[in-house]
């Protein structure tokens, strides 16, 4: 009987432990692991502000895989995968102890005013997948993010920070994007071991230097923004070797020397290429062709002389075009053949050729240019003869510059039909006879200059109707009668009467 009530009694106790045991586990369940409900807490007290009430529901009334912007892993003990606050306003600092969020797989706090270090603790997360904290004002040194060794895409894009540019990475990153910061030094050569490197974009910084040799390595990289650094020395070689890259922006630096002739035909899925504010030499390559895909090309504010290439007109998809700024020359019929070919760009939105050394009458072939073209600039060269007849095709134009040419003879009323026009600028040239009537019909326009030309006769009365005209230059002509009412710019060396009603600087 004694060994019968000792079982009995043994049997009670193992099943109150059992029972224990299953209210013990249903808890953890429910709660899941209170080292990151305490994390995320600290992190709610290091904000200072929180404008659109992001943490409402960040209160003990609420499960923390509930709370807005958290996501957990689904399975017991539940742990926090995500963070994602992105666009809240948050204002205060990013508290060191995400860092004991040891299962998070992506941070995201982009476009915030968050301010101060990015904590060395956030380096230790080793499943860390994404960290995105661009957009912010966080100051000191990028830490190393080395031993996150799933970390793939880093982006800490304009913000305040500062020190060398980092060295430190995980073997599989793909993105690097480091934009918009204050950071010095030179360009890393030991980034080319990380080959899975698709984005590196480093622009408006103070990098120095060049791109290093070893760059030809990476052999998956796609886009390579270095914009607005203080890069110097000859166009990098070791970007022929990318033939992955989509995007290549290398401009405003200090590069000289020649495009090799051969770049596109060596980048041949090339889609984007700014050079812009270099100081680049010699003729603008003719392998443009091979990279058929390309849609935005910028060369303007460098030295390139000789001719615009024919060949430019096979780019089909091309939808910007700024030759602005260089030395280039047309003359001849032959030497404007490529504006010919140019009409076969249908998707052209914007062309420039401002400021080169451009001479002679534009050709007709100018009105074959795409009708989704908004901008034409051909201001400061050498143009002479009668207003452009082909503008009149340009039926979608925002912005018309043909300032500072020899062009003579009068603006055609036809000017008046192209009523998607915003900004007109004839100034500094030799029209003559008077303003058009027909300018009136152009009730977008907000910007008309007329200036240093050789008009005559009185502003037509209809311009004080303009409902959008912010400014209006029509300095040194030889203007006469009342000024209408409207906003008025440089009305000087002409002979007009009447009352300013208010006055537009430029």
């Amino acid at each position: 009987k004694v060994n019968t009530v000792g079982k009995l009694l043994l049997l009670v106790l193992v099943t109150f432990s059992a029972h224990h045991v299953v209210v013990i586990c249903s808890s953890s369940f429910l709660h899941g692991n209170d080292t990151d409900r305490l994390s995320l807490l600290d992190f709610k007290d290091a904000i200072s502000l929180d404008p659109q009430q992001a943490f409402m529901s960040w209160n003990d009334s609420t499960h923390f895989c509930n709370w807005e912007g958290v996501l957990c892993t689904v399975k017991a003990p539940r742990r926090v995968v995500s963070l994602n606050l992105t666009s809240r306003g948050l204002v205060g600092q990013i508290s060191p102890s995400l860092g004991n969020l040891t299962f998070l797989h992506s941070l995201v706090l982009t476009e915030n005013t968050l301010a101060g270090d990015i904590p060395t603790s956030l380096g230790h997360l080793h499943r860390l997948q994404t960290l995105r904290l661009n957009n912010n004002t966080l100051q000191g040194r990028i830490p190393s993010f080395a031993n996150c060794t799933e970390l793939k895409v880093f982006h800490v894009a304009f913000n305040n920070l500062i020190g060398q540019f980092p060295a430190n990475f995980p073997p599989h990153l793909q993105m690097l994007q480091v934009s918009g910061n204050n950071l010095t030094g030179t360009i890393p050569a030991s980034l080319a071991n990380i080959t899975t490197l698709t984005h590196i974009t480093f622009s408006y910084n103070h990098i120095s230097e060049n791109i290093p040799s070893e760059f030809a390595d990476l052999s998956s990289l796609q886009y390579l923004y270095a914009a607005v650094n203080q890069l110097t020395g000859r166009f990098p070689q070791a970007i022929l070797n990318l033939s992955t890259l989509i995007g290549l922006d290398l401009g405003p630096n200090s590069l000289s020397g020649e495009v090799p002739p051969n770049l596109c035909a060596s980048l041949p899925n090339l889609q984007i290429l700014v050079l812009a504010e270099n100081f680049f030499i010699g003729n603008i390559p003719s392998s443009f062709t091979n990279a058929s895909n390309i849609y935005d090309i910028d060369l303007s504010i460098n030295n390139f002389t000789g001719l615009v290439p024919t060949t430019i007109g096979r780019l089909t998809k091309l939808s910007y075009l700024n030759l602005g700024q260089n030395q280039l020359q047309a003359n001849s019929k032959q030497d404007w053949e490529f504006l010919d070919n140019l009409g076969n760009c249908t998707e052209l939105q914007m062309f420039s050729l401002s400021w080169n050394r451009l001479s002679g009458h534009v050709p007709s072939s100018l009105g074959n240019l795409s009708n989704q073209l908004q901008k034409l600039y051909l201001g400061e060269n050498q143009l002479s003869g009668d207003f452009p007849s082909g503008i009149a095709n340009l039926r979608n134009l925002i912005l018309l510059s043909l300032g500072a040419n020899h062009f003579t003879g009068v603006v055609p009323e036809w000017i008046g039909t192209v009523k998607t026009l915003q900004l007109l600028d004839l100034g500094g040239n030799y029209f003559t006879g008077g303003i058009p009537s027909s300018l009136s019909n152009l009730s977008q326009l907000g910007w008309l200059y007329l200036d240093s030309n050789q008009f005559i006769g009185h502003i037509p009365p209809s311009l004080g109707n303009f409902p959008m005209l912010q400014c209006l230059d029509i300095y040194n002509n030889n203007l006469s009668g009342k000024i209408p009412i409207m906003f008025i710019l440089k009305l000087s060396s002409n002979n007009l009467d009447g009352r300013l009603l208010k006055l537009c600087n430029y």
